[in-house]
């Protein structure tokens, strides 16, 4: 299948933003919302761009797509997710929380929470948190990556060996089918799993958008999930595996 022009034009665009919106595409083109979005359908058929709710991503491959994109990507949705996620945890607990636009979202709704114990690898996670008084912060000391705020490596790690926490509250770059858990950065899934190692409940916050891209390091098994927090319902088969491996799914629609 070729390209045509309006095709070529929304894969340029596509390139320099990370992302593409159908309603902005549509009023760029002067075209309708229906034939911006066969055009993203023919260039996803393609390979060119992942669909994702409202638009599209360059598709993943070995680099994530950039963090400020991320982090506009899905907001509403990954508030609706936050929000499940935040009433799930009680006052009083203790909870860790790793690098992420998703985890970001659960740390605004932790704001009215009374006697919190917040350990995270997370600058920006600790800045959020900061407006609530009644929130302890301890941050995981490590290696700053200064494109999204993370503190990854070896200190870090040894850091959260240090606690035993009630609640983990990860997120991850990409979901397979197999239910496996997928990150970009090796030394960062280091740290997930160290987390995941340390924790009673482990919280995961992801939406739907993870099921349509690839990562190539592993973190983890849906089955070392207790919760699964997501915007739309996973494969049938999926959905099996959860149900055998104790792996509660909550759809926040």
């Amino acid at each position: 299948m070729s390209l045509s022009f309006r095709q070529s034009d929304i894969l340029e665009i596509a390139k320099q933003d990370g992302r593409v919106a159908v309603e902005d595409l549509a009023a760029r083109f002067e075209v309708t919302v229906q034939t911006i979005r066969r055009d993203l359908s023919d260039l996803a058929d393609m390979g060119k761009l992942d669909r994702v709710h409202g638009g599209a991503v360059l598709r993943s491959g070995v680099s994530n797509i950039g963090y400020e994109d991320r982090r506009a990507l899905n907001a509403e949705i990954k508030t609706r997710i936050a929000q499940a996620c935040a009433r799930d945890i009680p006052d009083g607990a203790s909870v860790f929380m790793n690098i992420g636009t998703s985890t970001e979202a659960v740390a605004r709704q932790l704001l009215s929470h009374k006697d919190l114990m917040v350990v995270t690898n997370n600058m920006n996670v600790a800045n959020i948190l900061v407006e609530n008084a009644h929130c302890q912060i301890v941050v995981a000391g490590g290696v700053l990556r200064r494109s999204d705020g993370g503190l990854i490596g070896n200190l870090t790690t040894s850091t959260i060996e240090q606690f035993k926490f009630d609640y983990a509250v990860i997120s991850c770059s990409a979901l397979d089918a197999e239910g496996d858990l997928l990150d970009f950065d090796f030394q960062e899934v280091h740290v997930s799993q160290t987390i995941i190692a340390q924790a009673r409940h482990v919280m995961l916050a992801a939406d739907s958008s993870k099921f349509q891209r690839s990562a190539p390091a592993r973190i983890a098994s849906l089955s070392d999930v207790d919760v699964f927090y997501t915007d739309a319902q996973l494969q049938r088969s999926l959905v099996q595996k959860c149900a055998d491996w104790g792996t509660r799914l909550e759809i926040c629609a």
